[in-house]
C-alpha cells in the first residue's frame, strides 16, 4: 500500500493565495499587538484555508513487477574455437542459476548464431538482445549479460542507443595467450581475358600474442584443385599473385598460408578466388570443300555469334583441275595454306573441315602439323559426307591418329531419325536435347550416313541401323568430334519441322574448346542464399558418397540423388560462412559461401576492447571466463540499488527496479464533512472560550 496526500481547492488558486497573504498578514497584526487568543485566532485562520484547500488522502493499491534481465549467448562460428562452446555453455547454465536465485528477477535467454546472408555477415548481437526485450518497459529492465568473445559486428555507437539505463556486462571466453594467423584478400578481379594474367593483392595477418612468433610464412597456390606453388611471404605486409586466367568459365585458385605455433585455428589460413574466364574472341578456322546444300549451316551459326572470329575458306578448284578459266575470272586470294597451318596454326582455337576432300589442296606434311596441334591442346571436328568414305578421305591422312571413326568406304543413303545413344543421354552434349524424349524423336529425319568402326572415343548419337553418327574423343590435352552425316543442314532448313541444330552444334563447339561446364566428369558446388547444392555429372549409372567439409572443419557424408541421366544432385543447408570443400575420393570441389573475407573469421582473437566503452558507459564490466588456459572461473551475479559501478573483482550486479502495476485508489477527505467542520468549530469555541476569561 502507498499512502499520499493530494490538494482540490474549491476556490481558484489565486484567490487562496490572496486568502493565504491576508490570514498571515492579520495573524502578525495580532501577534504584533499581542492581543490574548492571538493563537487560537491563527489557527482557525490556517484551518479555514486547509479547508478550502480541500486536502484528500489517496491509497494506491500496487503489485510489484519483476526486474527483467536479458543474458544473450554468443554462439557464432567463432564462439566453435579452442573450447570455447563448451566454456559458453557452462557459464550460461551458471549465470542462468544465479540470476533464478535472486528475488524478483526476470530472466529472460536468447542464442545469437553466425549470420548466413550475404549482406548479413558476422555476429548480430545488439539487434538479439533489442528482439528479447522489445516488449519491457525500460524501466523494468535491471541489465543484459553477454557471453562471447567479444567480436560483435553491430555494437551500438553510444549506451542511449540501447534502449534502457542499466548495467552491460560482457563475459569474455578465450584466454589472453591467444594466437591467430589468417589470409585476406585485399583486392581480386572478377573476371578476365583466357591466357591473361591477373593480380591478386593479399596479406598474411598474424594477431594476438604474435612476440615470440614466426614472422614469415609459406603460401601455397592451387589452381582448379590441383597444381601446387609455392612461396615464402612476409606476416602483416601485403604482397601480390599473379595468376593465369587457364580457360573459360569460372576459375578458382585456392590460397593457403603454414600455420604457426599454437594457432589458435587454420580455418582461415585458405581462401579461394573465384574468376570468370572470359574469351576475348574464338578463332575458328572452317574449311569447307565443294560446296553443298550444308556449307551455309556452318557459316550463319559461327557468325551469329559476336563471340567468334571466324576464317573461312572453301576449296572451289583443286590445283589439278584445268578446264581453261580465264585467269582474271579465278580466286585472287590463294589459300595460305603454310600461313594457316604452320606459322599461325596456334593462333586457333578449333578447326572445321566441313566435307572437306583431300585433292592436293594441303600437304601432309600440313595434317601432321593438325594432328600435333590436337595433341597440345587444339580442338578439331570433321564434318563429313561421301567424302570421309572416298579413297581421298581426310582419314587417310596423319589425322588418322586422333579422328575416332575410321571410313569403312561405304554410305547409307535411306531416311533415319538420329538417335540418342544410351551414353549420349548422359553426355552434357547431347543430354536432354529438345524433342529427345519423344519416339521417334521429335526433329527431322536425315537421308545419309558414313558407314565407320570406333577405334576410340565416345559414340553419342547414332543413325541407320544404330551405326555410329556423333563421336567425340580426347587426345592428348586436345579434343576431336566426328560428325558422320553432312544432312545436318536439313534441321537448320526446317524440313520436316527442322530440330535443335542450333543448340547441338554450339555444345558441341564449346565441348570441344573444353568449356567447364560441358565436362562429362565433374564435381560442382553451388551456393544459392542459405542453400548450398552438391552436384556430380557423371557418365557413369553410380556416383560415390560425397565427404562435405564445412568451414569450422566438421564433416558430413552425402548420398548424391540423381535427377537425370548422368546428372546427381543433392542440397544442403549452409549454416555458416567461409570455405565449404567436397571430395569423392577422386574429385574435389570448392566454394566460398558469403564474402571473401567473413567478418566472422577476420578477427578470432577474443578480447573485451570492443565493447568496453558501451560497457564502460553502462558501468558494467567485462570479466574473462578464462585469466590463463588453465583457470576456469564463473562471475558471481549480485542484485544492487542505484550505484556508480555494477562490477567487481569476480562478481558482476544487476540493478534492482521499483516498477509495479497501480491495480486501484482510495480516496480519503479530510476537511469533508462532519470532520472539517468539527475541527473548525472546537478551534472557534476555544477562541471564545479564550475571549471569555
Amino acid at each position: 500500500m502507498i499512502w499520499s496526500l493530494s490538494f482540490d481547492p474549491l476556490v481558484p488558486l489565486w484567490l487562496l493565495g490572496v486568502g493565504a497573504v491576508l490570514a498571515l498578514v492579520l495573524s502578525a497584526l495580532l501577534f504584533y499587538l499581542g492581543l490574548r487568543g492571538a493563537f487560537l485566532r491563527m489557527l482557525a485562520l490556517a484551518l479555514l484555508l486547509v479547508g478550502i484547500a480541500n486536502p484528500s488522502l489517496y491509497q494506491e493499491d500496487r503489485t510489484p513487477l519483476s526486474t527483467v534481465v536479458a543474458l544473450v549467448t554468443d554462439r557464432s562460428q567463432s564462439q566453435k574455437l579452442d573450447g570455447r562452446a563448451q566454456d559458453t555453455e557452462e557459464a550460461r547454465a551458471a549465470i542462468a542459476e544465479k540470476i533464478g536465485a535472486l528475488e524478483g528477477f526476470e530472466l529472460r535467454e536468447v542464442g545469437v548464431e553466425t549470420a548466413t546472408g550475404l549482406r548479413n555477415d558476422g555476429t548480430v548481437l545488439f539487434g538479439a538482445l533489442a528482439d528479447s526485450l522489445s516488449d519491457v518497459p525500460p524501466e523494468r529492465i535491471g541489465g543484459a549479460i553477454v557471453i562471447t568473445d567479444g567480436q560483435i559486428h553491430d555494437v551500438p555507437e553510444s549506451a542511449s542507443q540501447l534502449g534502457f539505463e542499466a548495467p552491460l556486462h560482457a563475459v569474455i571466453t578465450g584466454h589472453p595467450e591467444e594466437i591467430d594467423r589468417r589470409l585476406r584478400i585485399v583486392s581480386a578481379p572478377k573476371f578476365g581475358l583466357v591466357g591473361s594474367r591477373q593480380p591478386i593483392m593479399m596479406e598474411a595477418v598474424q594477431s594476438g600474442n604474435v612476440a615470440d612468433a614466426e614472422q614469415t610464412a609459406m603460401l601455397t597456390i592451387r589452381h582448379n584443385g590441383s597444381g601446387e606453388e609455392s612461396r615464402i611471404v612476409e606476416v602483416n605486409e601485403p604482397f601480390e599473385v599473379t595468376i593465369e586466367i587457364g580457360h573459360g568459365g569460372q576459375n578458382l585458385y585456392e590460397f593457403e598460408i603454414s600455420a604457426v605455433d599454437n594457432e589458435l585455428t587454420t580455418i582461415n589460413n585458405r581462401s579461394v578466388v573465384s574468376v570468370d574466364g572470359i574469351r576475348e574472341n574464338l578463332r575458328v578456322l572452317l574449311v569447307s570443300g565443294s560446296p553443298h546444300a550444308g556449307e551455309r549451316t556452318w557459316r550463319n551459326l559461327l557468325k551469329s555469334d559476336a563471340a567468334v572470329d571466324l576464317v573461312h575458306f572453301t576449296i572451289l578448284r583443286p590445283p589439278e583441275k584445268q578446264d581453261g578459266t580465264p585467269i582474271n575470272q579465278l580466286s585472287l586470294i590463294a589459300f595460305p595454306t603454310r600461313e594457316l597451318f604452320s606459322v599461325k596454326i596456334d593462333e586457333f582455337d578449333l578447326i572445321i573441315f566441313d566435307r572437306y576432300e583431300r585433292r592436293g589442296v594441303l600437304p601432309l606434311l600440313y595434317f601432321d602439323n593438325i594432328a600435333q596441334f590436337v595433341m597440345n591442346g587444339g580442338a578439331v571436328l570433321v564434318s563429313g559426307g561421301p567424302d570421309y568414305a572416298d579413297i581421298s578421305s581426310i582419314y587417310q591422312t596423319p589425322l588418322s591418329r586422333i579422328l575416332p571413326a575410321a571410313p569403312t568406304g561405304q554410305t547409307l543413303d535411306m531416311p533415319y531419325h538420329p538417335q540418342i545413344s544410351e551414353l549420349g543421354e548422359r553426355h552434357p552434349v547431347t543430354r536432354q536435347l529438345p524433342g529427345a524424349d519423344e519416339s521417334p524423336p521429335a526433329w527431322s529425319r536425315w537421308f545419309r550416313l558414313v558407314d565407320s568402326t570406333l577405334t576410340s572415343g565416345q559414340n553419342l548419337m547414332t543413325g541407320a541401323d544404330d551405326r555410329p553418327l556423333l563421336v567425340l574423343d580426347r587426345v592428348g590435352d586436345g579434343r576431336v568430334a566426328t560428325l558422320l552425316s553432312d544432312h545436318v543442314w536439313l534441321w537448320a532448313r526446317g524440313y520436316e519441322g527442322g530440330g535443335p541444330h542450333v543448340t547441338l552444334l554450339r555444345r558441341l563447339a564449346h565441348w570441344l574448346m573444353q568449356e567447364p561446364d560441358l565436362s562429362e566428369e565433374a564435381l560442382r558446388l553451388q551456393a544459392n542464399g542459405q542453400e548450398l547444392q552438391i552436384e556430380r555429372q557423371t557418365l557413369s549409372e553410380q556416383v560415390d558418397p560425397v565427404v562435405l567439409t564445412s568451414p569450422s572443419g566438421e564433416t558430413e557424408v552425402h548420398e548424391l540423388e540423381a535427377i537425370g541421366p548422368g546428372l546427381w544432385r543433392k542440397t544442403v543447408a549452409a549454416t555458416e560462412l567461409g570455405l565449404y570443400e567436397a571430395d569423392d575420393g577422386v574429385r574435389r570441389a570448392l566454394i566460398n559461401v558469403g564474402p571473401a573475407n567473413p567478418k566472422e573469421f577476420l578477427e578470432v582473437i577474443s578480447t573485451g576492447n570492443v565493447l568496453a566503452p558501451l560497457v564502460e558507459a553502462t558501468n558494467g564490466g567485462t570479466p574473462r571466463l578464462r585469466s590463463t588456459p588453465a583457470s576456469f572461473a564463473v562471475p558471481d551475479v549480485t542484485a544492487l540499488g542505484e550505484s556508480n559501478s555494477y562490477h567487481g573483482s569476480g562478481w558482476i550486479g544487476l540493478k534492482r527496479t521499483d516498477a509495479s502495476v497501480l491495480n486501484g485508489i482510495r480516496k480519503y477527505p479530510l476537511f469533508a464533512g462532519f470532520l472539517g467542520l468539527a475541527l473548525l468549530l472546537l478551534v472557534l469555541s476555544a477562541m471564545w472560550y479564550r475571549e471569555g476569561r
